[in-house]
C-alpha cells in the first residue's frame, strides 16, 4: 500500500509570513513535500500514519479477515481505517481522548485510557476477547528525546498490560516507543507473554522520526 507506483512530487516552497515560526514554517514544508501525506489525502487515508500500520501487516500478517481489534490511540483514525479494511466482517473498537469523526464499519468510543473507569468502559464495549491490540498512542512531546521515550514507554506498557487482559490466545499486539533504552521491562514481560518479539520501523514512518513499533504475536494466556 506505500508503494506509490513511481509518482513523485514537484517540490512545494513554503513562502515566509510574519505570523509564522520558524519550526511551523519547516512543519508545513514538511507536510506539503511528504508523498505519504499526499497519498493519505488521494486514497482518503485521513492521516499518513495510515501506511505505517499497512506496513507492518504487509511484514507480519497482523490482521486478517473477521478479527477482532481494539485500536487505542485512534485519533484521527488512519490506523482504525486500514483494521477495518482488512478485519472486513470482524469488530473494530477505536478508543482516543479526543472527539474523533466516525469511521464506517468501526465503533468509537471517546475517553482517557488512562482514567480507571476506562478499563471497564472498553471491555463492555468489546465483548470477548480481541484477536489484536494495537497503540499508537504517543504523549505530546517535550523536545527532550528521553523525557519523550519514557513518557511513551509509559503509555505503551499501560496499553500492554490491557492487552494481555483481553487477547484471545494468539493474538497480537503492536504499539509505538521511542528508540531508547527504558522499554527493556516491557521487552522481559512481551517475551514471556508472546511467541514472537520484533522491533520495525516501517518505511512509511519518517527517517528522522525516533519512533519504532513493537510486533508481537502469538498471545499466550499463561506465562
Amino acid at each position: 500500500m506505500s508503494d506509490f507506483g513511481g509518482r513523485r512530487q514537484k517540490a512545494v516552497k513554503v513562502k515566509t509570513a510574519k505570523s509564522r515560526s520558524t519550526s511551523s514554517q519547516k512543519w508545513l514544508a514538511r507536510q506539503l513535500n511528504d508523498p505519504y501525506v499526499a497519498e493519505a489525502k488521494r486514497q482518503g487515508f485521513r492521516s499518513r500514519a495510515a501506511f505505517k500500520l499497512a506496513d507492518l501487516d504487509k511484514r507480519f500478517r497482523i490482521l486478517k479477515k473477521g478479527a477482532r481489534v481494539l485500536d487505542l490511540g485512534a485519533a484521527p483514525g488512519g490506523w482504525t481505517q486500514i483494521a477495518v479494511e482488512k478485519a472486513g466482517e470482524g469488530k473494530v473498537l477505536g478508543v482516543d481522548i479526543l472527539e474523533m469523526t466516525p469511521v464506517p464499519g468501526a465503533e468509537i468510543m471517546q475517553l482517557d485510557f488512562l482514567d480507571s473507569a476506562a478499563p471497564e468502559k472498553i471491555r463492555a464495549a468489546l465483548g470477548g476477547p480481541v484477536d489484536v491490540v494495537l497503540s499508537d498512542m504517543a504523549a505530546p512531546t517535550t523536545g527532550h528525546g528521553m523525557t519523550d521515550h519514557i513518557r511513551t514507554v509509559g503509555l505503551a506498557e499501560a496499553a500492554l498490560d490491557f492487552a494481555i487482559e483481553v487477547l484471545a490466545p494468539g493474538g497480537a499486539f503492536v504499539c509505538k516507543v521511542f528508540q531508547g533504552g527504558a522499554e527493556k521491562g516491557m521487552l522481559a514481560l512481551l517475551k514471556k507473554r508472546f511467541a514472537q518479539v520484533r522491533h520495525a520501523k516501517p518505511p512509511s514512518s519518517r527517517k528522522e522520526s525516533p519512533e519504532t513499533y513493537l510486533v508481537a504475536q502469538g498471545f499466550r494466556n499463561a506465562p
